[in-house]
């Protein structure tokens, strides 16, 4: 630490000179600055998409390509929200609804699967436990692109091809969600409360769904938020096993209107725009919804 000289004089004394610390506290606001200045920076990044998705969602066709795409011209999102419900007989409702069956029903037993798992890969000991776990970290490792031509071969062969079935079954499986729930479980579920239990007489299925799922939510709902936007925003999957309009989700659906220029020549974009737009506000609603069960994680943590 370094040291400074501080000079003392008054009438008639003689000076003196004595050494002085700086004060920490002046020597943190630096990087304090700093750190509020990367933040804001990447603050500005990550909003300035979704800016410019409000921005153009807001205008006609040619406000869109004339004006400046950083500032509104005109307000004809209503006119652009009804365009987007009613165009080819409302397809675009048909697949949201869609989206909101694979993302939620796959996620939530997908969440339920994965909790049971980590739960019996941390709490059970049985022979080739270890090698499981080395099959599980090894498996999410692998890109999901990989083992969409896989997938879509064994979906074929039993006639799954162009159904729910092919986008639900492969979201109950998450390995990685598998490693989140082992590693939580390890952290919040001691043996002891396990032993207690099972010497009350509860039985494992009466202690997993009584005990161990209550004492997981925080975890759970982690695992269910990062499985829920990893389907949401799915696109290489339901494009290989999905064939027809009534089954596409809303990312494939909003891929098809942007080709549709190039293939018939109607120019689609503000209804892509727009959709787009419509296409986040499920997420941003899910983490608002989603914040409670985070902060009462963190508030068990603080009390033990």
């Amino acid at each position: 630490m370094t040291l400074t000289e501080q000079t003392t004089e008054r009438p008639g004394v003689r000076s003196v000179r004595r050494l002085t610390r700086p004060d920490p506290a002046s020597r943190g606001r630096g990087g304090q600055r700093f750190l509020l200045v990367g933040l804001v920076l990447a603050s500005a990044y990550s909003l300035f998409p979704v800016w410019w998705l409000i921005v153009a969602a807001t205008k006609d066709r040619t406000a869109l390509y004339q004006s400046n795409g950083l500032w509104f011209s005109g307000w004809h999102l209503w006119d652009n929200l009804h365009q987007v419900f009613t165009y080819q007989d409302g397809i675009f409702l048909r697949w949201t609804v869609n989206s909101f069956l694979y993302a939620g029903v796959g996620s939530l037993g997908g969440t339920l699967i994965a909790l049971a798992t980590g739960y019996g890969l941390a709490r059970f000991d049985f022979p080739g436990r270890n090698a499981i776990f080395a099959c599980v970290v090894g498996s999410f490792l692998i890109p999901i692109a990989l083992l969409t031509l896989p997938l879509y071969l064994l979906f074929s062969a039993i006639g799954m091809v162009d159904t729910p079935w092919a986008m639900l079954i492969p979201c109950l499986i998450n390995p990685f969600s598998v490693y989140l729930a082992k590693v939580y479980t390890e952290a919040t579920i001691p043996y002891e409360l396990l032993e207690a239990a099972r010497i009350d007489g509860a039985g494992e299925l009466r202690i997993f769904f009584s005990i161990v799922l209550r004492m997981m939510t925080t975890g759970g709902a982690t695992v269910f938020l990062l499985a829920f936007v990893n389907t949401w925003n799915a696109f290489f999957l339901p494009l290989t096993v999905l064939r027809g309009k009534e089954n596409w989700t809303l990312n494939l659906g909003l891929y098809n209107w942007t080709g549709t220029r190039l293939e018939s020549g109607i120019d689609l974009t503000g209804l892509v725009l727009t959709g787009a737009l419509l296409s986040i506000v499920p997420m941003a609603i899910m983490m608002v919804a989603m914040r409670r069960y985070w902060r009462t994680g963190v508030t068990l943590g603080a009390l033990k």
